[in-house]
């Protein structure tokens, strides 16, 4: 009798522990992108982990995102590159490992910043001093909005890109690996 009581309280104690409704769900959902070129089986050659901010009516580039100043390129924790193989990034090695990716958008181009300081939330932890690598890379305006922050990866037989596009905006990060 005891252990039927028991388990009857163990049990209620369950079911209200997590039978709780998920509040507050992320109003910018992680994402990840990943390039292997050869195909689905392979090895992939990197990997991107972010989060997905939407426009929902405003403007983004020049006031939700300044021109001119650090992006965490996405929302929440910092976007973060993880590198399965040394590749070069328009004409400048990028060792294999895990790397933060910032950003300082312009109307016309974009610095794209790697850092080596990871599990940062925006740009609050952001350290220069850990900068691995900076690239500049021009801007192209599109005819239709993104709705939602995306980034893609593309490529084969040893050339890729990294896109990455919102609002009327793409961004594209050459590589070779």
């Amino acid at each position: 009798m005891k252990k039927i009581l028991l388990s009857l309280i163990l049990m209620s104690f369950f079911n209200f522990s997590f039978g709780q409704e998920i509040k507050n769900l992320d109003k910018s959902p992680l994402d990840f992108a990943v390039f292997r070129p050869n195909g689905l089986n392979s090895h992939p050659v990197a990997r991107i982990i972010y989060s997905r901010p939407s426009m929902k009516n405003r403007e983004v580039f020049g006031a939700l995102v300044p021109y001119g100043k650090l992006w965490r390129t996405g929302a929440n924790q910092s976007t973060e590159l993880n590198l399965y193989q040394d590749i070069v990034i328009e004409g400048k090695l990028l060792k294999k490992g895990n790397y933060t990716i910032y950003s300082i958008p312009n109307k016309t181009s974009w610095k794209i910043i790697f850092n080596s300081d990871l599990f940062t939330w925006g740009t609050y932890d952001y350290n220069p001093s850990k900068n691995v690598l900076e690239i500049e890379v021009p801007v192209k305006y599109t005819k239709e909005d993104v709705e939602a922050f995306g980034i893609a990866f593309g490529g084969r037989d040893g050339n890729g890109k990294i896109l990455l596009a919102w609002e009327d905006i793409e961004v594209f990060i050459n590589f070779t690996y």
